[in-house]
């Protein structure tokens, strides 16, 4: 009776393997495509090629600036006895804008007008000498020639002529640099009184009444202020030296300033830098960029366009109950530049071009490329995978402009194609031509797309 139960119980257990071993088998023979309905294939998803209009963006930063401004600095030096102006003053050229103590230099002038008086006075003295040793030499002239004197008298007669006639030249010099040190000295006077030079508006005061400046003929002294004309402002932008090559003149842009967020602003190319800027030069942190001038077309300060002919060197106008520029030099912005556009191009999504060594290619497969040895040339070329059926095929394609979604294809599709765009690991690595494949086809977006490059 014990023996007959302990057979019945290895049969169960061996029934209960074999089914187990059996669910398993079924299992992996399922996923490898053995049966039940035939391979799979790998889940990919696609998406159509489409007709759009693609414009290619390169993103920068800068700060406004206005198009004209003007540092303002003494000649001279001293203390600031009168400053009429306060920042943010709206000025008209020629306006006093500040004054130095005059003292120093009022005393400079009277030293020199003194000093051409003297000037005067000794030339006075010299013409009387030169006149009086002219009449002496003719003297000694008629007296030597009737040998009533003797030679060396008439010779010193003549000397002393000579030189009575050099120093009333001597003297007239003296007069001449008298002159000029007298209207040097009221220039330097003048000078005490500094005036606006264009019509504008003072961005900057950095000194207050009381303080002393340094000013100087052969370079820049302190720093006072700044005229600016708020009229007409610009953007200097750093671009990168991968982007600065797309990027030409009156290249249309979009600025939108942090101050204003709800709020953009037309903008245009007007300069391109010849020379990089670069940061962190012989580190692994160096970066290498072009500055680019943008102008506001649409400057709200002024209510000038870009239609306005001469409008950078209009006096500024301000617009009716303005109380502060909407534009302040010194805003953080950001700048849209639109560097190229195609429409109507065949484009697919980003993420669908890959690329693929051809050399492996045509080798029949990657091991046995690897088998030609390290030495091997790559044939790298760009492709996108096409889903026809449940299968795809890798088709050659040539590229234009990008966007952040879609890249223009010029060449090898016509549009109209599935192509596959994902996994990423799929279309990077995974995908072969003629690999089976189960697609999952994505709604694509018509219209037009902006490309953003930074």
């Amino acid at each position: 009776m014990a023996s007959s139960k302990s057979t019945s119980n290895r049969m169960l257990y061996a029934g209960g393997g074999l089914l187990l071993v059996l669910l398993v088998a079924g299992g992996l023979g399922w996923q490898l495509g053995w049966f039940g309905g035939g391979e799979r294939g790998l889940q990919v998803e696609s998406e159509r090629a489409e007709r759009r209009t693609i414009t290619e963006v390169v993103t920068a930063f800068g700060r406004a600036q206005p198009e004209v401004e003007v540092e303002i600095s003494p000649d001279v030096s001293g203390e600031i006895v009168e400053l009429p102006v306060k920042e943010g003053d709206v000025v008209q050229q020629g306006d006093l804008l500040a004054r130095l103590k005059a003292d120093d230099y009022r005393a400079a002038v009277e030293r020199a007008e003194a000093g051409v008086s003297e000037a005067k006075a000794t030339l006075a003295q010299r013409r009387a000498d030169s006149v009086q040793a002219r009449r002496t030499y003719d003297r000694q002239k008629k007296l030597y020639e009737k040998e009533v004197v003797s030679a060396s008298d008439f010779e010193d007669a003549k000397s002393t002529y000579e030189q009575a006639v050099a120093q009333l030249q001597a003297a007239r010099f003296r007069v001449e640099s008298a002159r000029a040190d007298l209207q040097d000295a009221r220039e330097q006077l003048q000078k005490t009184r500094i005036y606006a030079p264009m019509s504008g508006t003072l961005t900057r005061l950095e000194v207050e009444e009381g303080e002393r400046v340094v000013g100087t003929q052969q370079r820049a002294g302190t720093e006072m202020m700044r005229v600016s004309r708020l009229g007409q402002m610009e953007l200097e932008v750093d671009v990168n030296e991968s982007d600065v090559v797309n990027v030409a003149s009156r290249d249309s842009a979009t600025i939108e300033f942090d101050a204003h967020p709800d709020r953009s602003f037309q903008g245009a190319v007007t300069e391109i830098a010849n020379s990089a800027r670069i940061q962190n030069e012989g580190s692994q942190n160096e970066v290498t960029n072009f500055p680019v001038t943008i102008r506001v077309l649409d400057n709200p300060n002024t209510g000038l366009t870009s239609g306005d002919e001469g409008a950078i060197a209009r006096p500024e106008v301000p617009r009716e109950g303005a109380r502060s520029p909407v534009i302040r030099p010194g805003m953080s912005g950001a700048v849209d530049i639109y560097t190229e556009t195609a429409e109507e191009a065949v484009a697919v999504p980003i993420q669908a071009v890959t690329v693929r060594d051809f050399a492996k290619t045509r080798s029949g497969d990657a091991s046995g490329a690897a088998a030609q040895g390290d030495g091997a040339a790559e044939d790298l070329r760009r492709v996108v995978f096409v889903a026809e059926g449940d299968s795809a095929r890798m088709v050659e394609v040539n590229t234009g402009i990008a966007d952040d979604t879609y890249m223009e294809i010029t060449a090898g599709l016509e549009g109209g194609e599935t192509v596959i765009t994902g996994p990423y690991s799929a279309v990077s690595r995974e995908l072969e031509p003629g690999m089976k494949i189960q697609t999952g086809e994505q709604e694509g977006q018509s219209g037009e797309t902006i490309a953003m490059t930074q």
